[in-house]
């Protein structure tokens, strides 16, 4: 394991886990409403949401940080 990567919580999820562990945990009106982005209020689904987040910085750091706040408030 590389020195950058110690401390990265993401370190190994694929983005497809960590969208589909925020829809089973959300729902995707409830992840629209979190994150107002098209991909998730209009004929969401994870095919089109991995698309644009790949292509998108701004809003897949947005849907990283909500994960690692999911991960952190349902840990007992």
């Amino acid at each position: 394991m590389s020195e950058d990567q110690i401390n990265n919580p993401l370190h190994g999820l694929t983005l497809e886990h960590i969208v589909t562990s925020l829809v089973d945990f959300y729902g995707w009106r409830e992840l629209g409403m979190r994150i107002d982005i098209r991909c998730f209020n209009s004929d969401p689904s994870v095919k089109s949401s991995l698309k644009f987040l790949r292509k998108t910085p701004w809003a897949r750091g947005k849907v990283e940080k909500l994960y690692l706040t999911m991960m952190r408030s349902s840990r007992p």
